[in-house]
């Protein structure tokens, strides 16, 4: 995957931004919870009473690609890895949200927002992480 720096606006990113912090916000002001994505799912799979803002929440999260092909037609999207590399790869990130008390959506958007330590310590992680990542396979490997 490349962006084409001669066709990128910030538009999208910036809007797209502000609607996930105003979701979180609206969650954890309404109903006192953070927008974390491992723990809205986690309380899906054990299923109790109070659980329909995770129901509807991870429901949105399903339907909003196909939402916006249907408003904004096709787009031209590469992936490069195959079917095995990408549940491994999503293995992985869910063997490490569970690890670290959380996920990105929980630590970065929520825990930060909320001057929360350890999700300061955890951002940084994850983040430090995916850039040596990229650094090895794109410069040492070639991939």
């Amino acid at each position: 995957m490349s962006i084409d720096w001669a066709a990128f606006t910030p538009w999208s990113a910036l809007l797209g931004g502000a609607l996930i912090g105003a979701a979180a916000a609206m969650l954890m002001l309404f109903n006192g919870r953070i927008a974390g994505i491992s723990g809205l799912v986690g309380r899906l799979l054990t299923p109790q009473k109070g659980n329909g803002e995770a129901v509807l929440f991870v429901l949105g999260l399903l339907l909003a690609p196909w939402l916006y092909l249907a408003v904004a037609g096709d787009i031209n999207v590469q992936v490069d890895a195959g079917p095995l590399a990408l549940i491994v790869a999503g293995l992985l990130v869910g063997f490490g949200s569970r690890l670290g008390s959380g996920c990105t959506s929980g630590h970065g958007v929520c825990g930060l927002s909320r001057l929360s330590p350890r999700s300061l310590v955890a951002t940084l992680s994850f983040m430090g992480a995916g850039f040596v990542t990229v650094f090895v396979l794109r410069h040492l490997l070639g991939a």
